[in-house]
């Protein structure tokens, strides 16, 4: 028998990752490398600005201040304390109260402004989409000092008609008003963004088929944007269980009305700035927190529950 000889040329390649592969895997990990470099600003403000605070504050919020031994743990002293503070649950009541009634206000006026800017013809509405957008861009300061001065009893063009905006029975009105006018023409441009997303094949077809235009509005384009309703919803539900710069701004207006203690974070802000009680004030804020998300979350779980019913 002849034994038969393997040429060099048909022996097997060697094993390992051919060039093309090394080449992919060299560009994937430069463009991640790339990618993580400009988000590194973000995570560094997020991780300084954010989650280090709220470390520290946690941390202080589970100590106590004494004179004799100075910082001593307290575990959850203070939590308890601001549970059974009437003040406390005071605050969180008429924010509470205060979101039920403003919410619905706010995001019913902007989705009528999103759905009739959304009908009009493409010149009125970018008018009107401005002026409704134009609050927001007013910071929250200078749009509440100017209300403060509509609603003065003695200079607002108001005056004369002998109406307290700021007194302890229409002083919650006053404030809601403040707020829709700041905010709702920021949720009417989400909603407004929506809609614009819509197919519009789909209103010819109704139009087709004799549908009005409120009926186009109230069975077709509200349910399709009703994912942005919720966003929008869920933001002025977070919002509004935060209530702080609005009546700290008006206080001056009507001490009697609007105390210290009117919101929790007034109350928390007061703790921490008047009476230097850094800890309990920490431990309010930790505590509103978990309000806000307790209320979010039942508000989220709501919605997806009708959701799947449907």
């Amino acid at each position: 028998m002849t034994e038969v000889q393997t040429s060099p040329a048909a022996a097997p390649a060697a094993a390992g990752p051919s060039p093309k592969v090394s080449t992919r895997r060299a560009t994937h990990l430069r463009e991640a490398a790339t990618g993580w470099l400009f988000v590194l600003p973000f995570v560094v403000l997020l991780i300084a600005f954010l989650l280090l605070p709220l470390a520290y504050a946690f941390k202080i919020s589970l100590y106590r201040s004494t004179l004799i031994e100075g910082e001593v743990f307290a575990f959850t002293d203070n939590y308890q304390q601001a549970i059974n503070d009437p003040l406390v649950r005071e605050g969180v009541v008429r924010v509470l109260i205060f979101g039920l009634i403003q919410t619905p206000v706010m995001i019913g006026l902007a989705l009528l402004a999103a759905l009739l800017i959304d009908s009009a013809t493409s010149r009125f509405s970018r008018f009107f989409r401005l002026a409704a957008f134009v609050p927001y861009a007013v910071p929250v300061v200078i749009g509440t000092l100017m209300w403060g001065f509509l609603y003065s009893d003695s200079v607002g063009p108001f005056a004369g008609l002998g109406i307290d905006f700021t007194a302890s029975d229409t002083v919650l009105a006053s404030l809601g008003n403040i707020v829709t006018w700041q905010w709702a023409g920021y949720n009417m441009i989400v909603l407004y963004a929506a809609l614009q997303g819509l197919p519009k094949e789909i209103y010819e077809s109704a139009r087709i088929d004799g549908a009005s235009e409120v009926q186009i509005a109230l069975r077709i384009k509200t349910p399709m944007i009703s994912s942005a309703l919720v966003l929008a919803t869920l933001f002025t539900i977070m919002g509004t269980l935060q209530f702080f710069t609005e009546p700290l701004i008006l206080q001056p207006l009507n001490p009697g009305s609007i105390t210290q203690h009117y919101t929790p974070n007034m109350y928390a802000y007061g703790q921490a700035f008047s009476f230097q009680q850094y800890n309990y004030s920490a431990a309010i804020s930790f505590l509103l927190g978990a309000v806000v998300f307790i209320g979010s979350y039942i508000f989220l779980f709501a919605t997806r529950k009708r959701s799947a019913l449907q």
